[in-house]
């Protein structure tokens, strides 16, 4: 059964008239997800250190944002290197300030938040070389960024999950450069053919619509073939073997539920470690809602855990 606080924020946006993303412009799309974080975010937590950097990359700079618990004199941490959610087409640095936060402070690392090119302005696979390109800077620039290089994580929610997978098989195939040490994957996209069946019984009525999906979709990938590129559906990927552990969050009504149960399962089947926790109440998006959703909290809670076990080794 839905949450009953996920049921009274979905009915409080349709009171209120929030307009559904897929009738939206990119740019008022941006706005409005901007905007209407301060409802449902919780207050951001101080942090030591927050920086703004400047990475190069094949398509120009890519700028990115550093959280850290503590100054760079006190020592090197390990980092999460993490790209935001909002189908490639909306989202940016502030609209996860939060989250980035909250999960320096929690599992005492430092995180790099990537504001990679958006769609449709810069379409497949511009967000994927900006990410490859960012994540691969942080560890070059690590020692001048009081970061540890030995311990990098990639993370992101929903199309950020996706781009966190993505990097990850990529560096998996550049010989395991950068190293990275866990795979934070919440609620990710993982196959651009949206044909599982969470996304018809989760299509309508639970924030994220098969219409919305279909809108992103169609900003981000012009050609019909990419759907099968497996740097848009790291699930098509036909070698999915010797990866980095991975944790795998979904939510219950979801229509991208079953495709982050696929990609664990897969992951798994192919002889690596991957756990996969479903907050059956839940809908896409919960992580970031933590002023209006309790469940919010533990999954965060989660992904520090397993963030500060994974750094511990």
């Amino acid at each position: 059964m839905l949450h009953p606080q996920a049921r009274a924020l979905i009915d409080l946006m349709a009171a209120r008239g929030v307009p559904p993303t897929h009738t939206l412009s990119p740019e008022e799309a941006r706005r409005l997800y901007r905007e209407r974080r301060s409802f449902t975010q919780p207050d951001p937590p101080d942090l030591a250190r927050v920086e703004e950097l400047v990475a190069p990359g094949p398509h120009g700079d890519i700028a990115l944002r550093l959280y850290a618990p503590q100054p760079a004199s006190a020592g090197a941490l390990p980092v999460l290197v993490y790209y935001h959610g909002g189908g490639w087409v909306i989202g940016d640095l502030d609209t996860h300030d939060v989250l980035c936060r909250q999960l320096a402070l929690g599992a005492g690392c430092a995180v790099v938040s990537v504001d990679y090119r958006l769609a449709p302005e810069h379409r497949f696979p511009v967000a994927v070389d900006d990410c490859v390109a960012a994540t691969a800077w942080v560890c070059e620039q690590a020692d001048r960024l009081g970061l540890d290089p030995a311990r990098v994580a990639v993370g992101g929610d929903s199309a950020g999950g996706n781009l966190a997978a993505v990097v990850a098989l990529h560096a998996r195939d550049q010989g395991g450069l950068p190293p990275i040490a866990l795979q934070l994957l919440i609620y990710p996209a993982t196959d651009q053919r949206r044909g599982a069946p969470s996304h018809a019984a989760n299509g309508e009525g639970y924030l994220l619509t098969r219409q919305s999906m279909d809108y992103y979709h169609d900003h981000y990938l012009v050609d019909a073939r990419s759907d099968t590129d497996w740097r848009a559906s790291p699930l098509l990927h036909q070698d999915l073997s010797r990866l980095p552990p991975a944790l795998v969050i979904t939510a219950g009504y979801d229509p991208l539920r079953d495709e982050g149960l696929q990609y664990a399962q897969r992951l798994t089947e192919s002889g690596n470690h991957a756990v996969l926790v479903n907050f059956e109440r839940m809908v896409h998006g919960f992580i970031l809602m933590g002023r209006a959703l309790d469940e919010a909290d533990a999954a965060i809670a989660l992904c520090v855990h397993e963030l500060r076990r994974v750094f511990a080794r």
